[in-house]
């Protein structure tokens, strides 16, 4: 069998999406034998909350079921919010929002240590961290120091605080927004934080059809309040577990590994992607494939999350912003598939 690359028609002008350059997947959830995936319904059951967004619901799903974080950024009320509420909901997860601002401490995030007068010693509250999706809202308009709160609990699982380190629910995901970085009020996230989220979204406006239904419904408040659960939380790292068990042949970690070294040697970029970005990229493959019924990836599988996984890791040459579509579909275009 031979698989080619996706044929890339240029566009007039500056693309503003590595999504917009390739072909979004069809959003398939069944397995081969015709039975349905688990999560079929929840991204059937978001799509009718996020409307027009099935490619970034379904992307979000990856993530989490690669066991990666969420980073999104967009301009306000484009739904990021409501796309971390949605999930939470029907996925049966724990939910916490923490809105990050300039006076934000660490100590309201991860928790304090209170005196207690009847038992005569000090006892732990824990912070909205402790929950299993923490929506952490606009994270860039809080300081460094509030920020670098989150480092250890995305990377490890677990919360050090006054002295004792304390283990996370499972799953744990973190799903956050942040405003571009023109808007005034707002502190760039460094390379140690970006590199601790798998993946980052940009959802865009809607298109004119989604966008008429949702003005003729009057906005998806009512509906996000009235979700039910379609699946137990405890079931979640089960199905993890099966992601994390999907097939990838050398000649597929071959074109990964080339795609990783691509990155190091493009003039375009300051530096390339790390060891642990070519992890997260056959992970997010793995859960691309799994979602699309298959038990093994494809190249397809690693071209449809590349972007995802590496826009927000690499940055331009030309200046300190992301590295540009354009420049992720070259790199694309340039490594041949083993």
């Amino acid at each position: 069998m031979v698989i080619h690359l996706h044929p890339i028609q240029p566009s007039p002008g500056a693309l503003k999406s590595a999504l917009v350059i390739f072909p979004k997947a069809p959003v398939s959830t069944t397995l081969l034998s015709g039975q349905p995936r688990p999560l079929a319904p929840v991204l059937a059951k978001a799509d009718e909350i996020i409307l027009g967004k099935a490619h970034e619901i379904r992307l979000a799903v990856a993530c989490l079921l690669a066991g990666g974080h969420l980073l999104i950024e967009d301009l306000p009320g484009l739904g990021k919010t409501t796309l971390a509420q949605t999930l939470a909901r029907l996925l049966g997860l724990r939910f916490s929002r923490i809105q990050f601002t300039s006076d934000l401490l660490p100590a309201d995030i991860t928790g304090v240590s209170i005196f207690d007068r009847e038992k005569s010693e000090f006892r732990f509250l824990p912070g909205p961290v402790f929950t299993q999706l923490l929506l952490a809202d606009e994270i860039n308009r809080a300081t460094p120091k509030t920020q670098s709160a989150l480092l250890e609990a995305m990377e490890e699982g677990q919360v050090t605080a006054e002295g004792e380190t304390r283990p996370l629910p499972q799953p744990f995901f973190v799903i956050a927004t942040q405003n571009p970085m023109h808007q005034i009020g707002t502190f760039p996230l460094p390379e140690s934080q970006l590199d601790r989220f798998l993946m980052r979204l940009e959802l865009g406006y809607p298109d004119h059809a989604a966008e008429r239904r949702l003005l003729s419904g009057g906005g998806q408040r009512q509906r996000l309040e009235a979700l039910q659960p379609l699946l137990d939380a405890s079931a979640l790292p089960a199905l993890q577990r099966e992601v994390a068990a999907v097939h990838v042949a050398e000649p597929l970690i071959d074109y990964a590994q080339a795609l990783i070294e691509a990155t190091r040697q493009a003039t375009a970029f300051q530096h390339g992607l790390s060891p642990r970005a070519g992890l997260g990229l056959l992970a997010a493959a793995r859960a691309w494939a799994w979602l699309a019924g298959r038990d093994m990836v494809l190249p397809d599988d690693a071209q449809a999350v590349f972007p995802a996984i590496t826009r927000h890791r690499l940055r331009s040459l030309q200046g300190s912003g992301y590295a540009s579509a354009e420049d992720i579909a070259g790199l694309i275009r340039a490594v041949a598939i083993p």
